[in-house]
């Protein structure tokens, strides 16, 4: 008689949150992570933290705040460089990332390799698109191949979970295609609203247009709607910066179940948490 031997697939499980807004959305992580981390069985919860601080970057003592409450790792975005101390903090913390693709001698790094107390590797990586984004960078796609030509699935880690922070969904799906197989996830940020549309692609990475924020929905992207819609009418903005709303919290991101034999993902789930 043939003995049909089980063979059991080990995973690990990521989860991503999506840009934090404000002081506001940093109280409710804080209060809420112990019980994501117990919910979904987490082994590494990384957060887009480029909103943080009024809305406007990240400084040190909001970035330190956060990794109180449990957060394993901090990426930025196009905000990166608003709280000024973040250009020397980053240096001196590298769980902070900034956009991999920024032009040499810009502070800090674009990925980092986590090691998990069971000695698996994650690498996260943030790149920058560049459609609507008004800003001075290097080619993403480029960057990013010629990243992994050094830093491979199952060989030099067991998991690369890439933010790719940007504006158009068109580029950001063609990102997702371009490196479709070689990482095990990418999921966008920026746009602040989550998109239906996470799917694993067909050589087997987790995508998701954009995880949507971790803030107030009753807002603009986040801020209150006073002064965006005062923009938008008068054709200029009223004085000072926008301010994050703050009365109803919701949690946004991407749960990322891995086959740890591959690297590739096995499911991606969608989260709101309020």
């Amino acid at each position: 008689m043939l003995l049909l031997k089980k063979i059991y697939i080990a995973s690990m499980k990521i989860l991503f949150i999506g840009d934090i807004v404000g002081k506001a959305s940093r109280k409710k992580i804080k209060e809420i992570i112990p019980t994501l981390k117990s919910k979904y069985n987490t082994d590494m919860i990384i957060a887009n933290g480029e909103n943080s601080t009024s809305g406007y970057g990240l400084s040190k003592k909001d970035a330190e705040e956060l990794f109180s409450s449990g957060l394993d790792l901090l990426t930025l975005g196009n905000h990166a460089w608003d709280q000024r101390d973040m250009l020397s903090y980053i240096e001196e913390n590298p769980k902070i990332i900034r956009a991999l693709n920024y032009p040499d001698g810009v502070p800090g790094k674009g990925y980092y390799k986590f090691e998990l107390l069971n000695g698996k590797k994650i690498i996260v990586v943030q790149v920058m698109l560049r459609l609507f984004m008004n800003l001075s960078l290097d080619d993403p796609f480029k960057s990013t191949i010629e990243f992994l030509q050094k830093e491979k699935l199952g060989s030099t880690c067991d998991a690369i979970i890439i933010d790719m922070h940007g504006e158009a969904t068109s580029e950001k799906k063609a990102f997702g295609y371009y490196v479709d197989g070689q990482v095990t996830a990418v999921l966008g940020t920026h746009t602040h609203v989550p998109t239906a549309d996470s799917v694993i692609l067909p050589k087997g990475t987790a995508y998701q247009t954009d995880v949507g924020m971790s803030g107030d929905y009753n807002s603009i992207i986040g801020f209150d709607i006073n002064n965006p819609i005062h923009g938008f009418v008068k054709g200029f903005r009223a004085e000072g910066r926008f301010t994050p709303a703050t009365e109803n919290i919701t949690v946004c991101g991407a749960l990322i179940d891995i086959d740890t034999n591959t690297g590739l993902a096995k499911n991606i789930t969608p989260i709101q948490e309020t």
